[in-house]
């Protein structure tokens, strides 16, 4: 069963809350600003791009990201996927590793960094997945 986000809106609001879900997670968001693995992310489908890196010294939170490519940084790591990709990934529905050999995930620069950040990301499979029974329980995948 494919489940869609009802708008490029939602979409946004969504994964800035699971951004803001990682950032603030007292374990995964100091790993990650640690980590410093700058991210571009394309979701073709929406025609919306993010670009993610580790918060600078004087901003709030461990994150920080902004939906545009006019950002005073260079990503380390590019990712291509759609809306969809995006939402069972972040459930842990969608193995990257996987994705990316099937071209569901189109990967570019630094791949190898990408990959060692999933141990970090994974509690944030149980927090999305909350925060989509909460909020927006029709973009749940079983």
């Amino acid at each position: 069963m494919t489940v869609q986000f009802d708008s490029t809106e939602q979409f946004r609001d969504v994964i800035d809350a699971v951004m803001t879900l990682m950032s603030e997670d007292p374990e995964m968001g100091p790993r990650l600003r640690h980590a410093d693995v700058p991210q571009r992310f394309e979701f073709d489908d929406m025609e919306l791009v993010v670009n993610a890196r580790a918060a600078r010294d004087g901003e709030q939170g461990n994150l920080y990201w902004e939906w545009s490519d006019k950002v005073d940084w260079e990503p380390k790591v590019k990712l291509t996927m759609s809306s969809e990709v995006a939402n069972l990934y972040f459930q842990g529905k969608e193995n990257v590793p996987v994705a990316i050999a099937r071209r569901r995930i189109m990967a570019g620069g630094d791949v190898k960094s990408a990959l060692e950040l999933i141990p970090i990301t994974k509690p944030v499979y149980g927090l999305y997945r909350s925060m989509l029974k909460a909020d927006y329980p029709q973009l749940l995948v079983t």
